[in-house]
């Protein structure tokens, strides 16, 4: 959801910027959460099983804090844990699994039955931004207690808790006086075995008025291999939608999730997330998506006018109707290149586009910047640098020079 499996577009107060979306409705949402969708879709997806959670469960996840059950530990018969210390005001760790035991036995259970590790997600989202909290770096969960410290860290889980249905609108479809509130969320817990993912084979493709509009890798850095593959990995997207998702799908416009891993012969469905302004392009901007045009066809391309591409983003320092145009370097001649644009302007492209990131692309580069860094440090830290004495100048210096410190004294040691 918020950026799924699923990144946030930023704070969930804040308004969105005003794009030609058609309204985005409670039951377009619902038809986007896990337990609605991967059920239609079981045999497609990696083993995952899902967890009904509890009023208490959920309670625990709003709660503030970080208070996870003790760990499990073997009895020894030359403990005694009542003469261990001489406080007679000692208490016993807290343990909030008390209060969602049936939920606490799920878990551990599943953790066993899928091999031993997992990856978590609640109904729309994964806690991608917390994985700095765990020891693997990565949501590989071995235990319950990793699971809850994933969970309460992440702003995408608190997403999903407290702002599903955020710019949405009443429709009919769960009833036939729609009301302004939204409608109750039955939130789950899924827990999917844990497969080390090769990252340059998940791709994201876009669907509106079910036609598959546009496609581009997940991963923004840049994978050479892809590109003699990009014809082949396009049609077995293309097929795979046709036959599984296009008429099945209870929303005409929505966007999925896919890995295809080497023999590159299947497709797995990872995600389906919302047609909103909530889901990250990635590689492309919502208003360009907004202005495609629909492929009429699948027949053979002309590599070099694949890329022949104009890039659109949003000029977040203007209004909605600035653009910004990023000219891609063509390989082809100058000429021949504006010749051709002006040729096709009025004509519907005859394949989805496929975009990856080229080498000289920014996007080659975003290695060097820590995925979903603006949740790795503390809210009240970065409120602080907004709004302290100093302002973020003064914030900055001194970030840099703890992290001079610490380079520093691992020199030294």
């Amino acid at each position: 959801m918020p950026l799924m499996e699923s990144e946030a577009t930023g704070s969930s107060t804040e308004p969105l910027q005003r794009l030609p979306f058609p309204p985005v409705t409670y039951s377009h949402i619902l038809h986007c959460s896990y337990d609605y969708w991967q059920p239609k879709y079981r045999a497609l997806t990696p083993k995952s099983r899902i967890i009904p959670l509890t009023p208490a469960f959920v309670s625990y996840l709003h709660a503030d804090g970080i208070v996870l059950p003790p760990e499990s530990t073997p009895p020894n018969d030359d403990d005694d844990v009542d003469d261990f210390s001489d406080d007679p005001d000692a208490e016993e760790e807290p343990d909030p699994s008390k209060e969602w035991p049936e939920i606490h036995e799920q878990v551990k259970s599943t953790i066993a039955e899928l091999n031993g590790k997992v990856t978590p997600k609640l109904n729309w989202s994964a806690p991608k931004d917390a994985t700095w909290m765990a020891a693997t770096n990565d949501t590989q969960c071995r235990t319950p207690n990793d699971i809850y410290l994933l969970l309460k860290s992440s702003d995408f889980i608190t997403h999903d808790l407290e702002h599903p249905f955020d710019h949405c609108v009443p429709d009919t479809s769960y009833s036939p006086t729609p009301t302004p509130s939204p409608p109750e969320v039955k939130y789950s817990l899924v827990l999917r075995q844990y497969v080390n993912f090769n990252p340059s084979l998940e791709f994201r493709c876009f669907v509106r008025n079910r036609i598959l509009l546009c496609i581009c890798q997940r991963d923004q850095n840049h994978f050479d291999f892809l590109f003699p593959m990009r014809d082949m990995l396009r049609s077995r997207i293309q097929s795979f939608f046709d036959e599984k998702l296009k008429d099945s799908f209870p929303d005409s416009s929505f966007v999925f999730d896919v890995y295809i891993p080497a023999p590159h012969q299947r497709v797995w469905l990872i995600d389906i997330n919302p047609w909103a302004q909530r889901t990250d392009p990635l590689l492309f901007s919502w208003l360009e998506i907004l202005r495609m045009k629909d492929p009429v066809g699948i027949q053979e391309e002309d590599d070099s006018a694949e890329e022949q591409f104009v890039r659109l983003s949003l000029n977040t320092n203007g209004p909605i109707s600035v653009i910004e145009a990023e000219n891609e370097e063509l390989e082809s001649d100058p000429e021949d290149a504006e010749n051709e644009t002006e040729t096709n302007e009025d004509d519907a492209p005859l394949l989805p586009e496929f975009r990856l990131v080229k080498r000289d692309d920014p996007e080659a580069y975003a290695f060097t910047t820590p995925q979903y860094s603006a949740h790795k440090l503390p809210k009240e830290v970065v409120d602080a640098s907004l709004t302290g004495p100093g302002g973020m100048s003064e914030f900055l210096g001194q970030w840099q020079d703890i992290l001079a410190r610490q380079e520093q004294e691992s020199d030294t040691e």
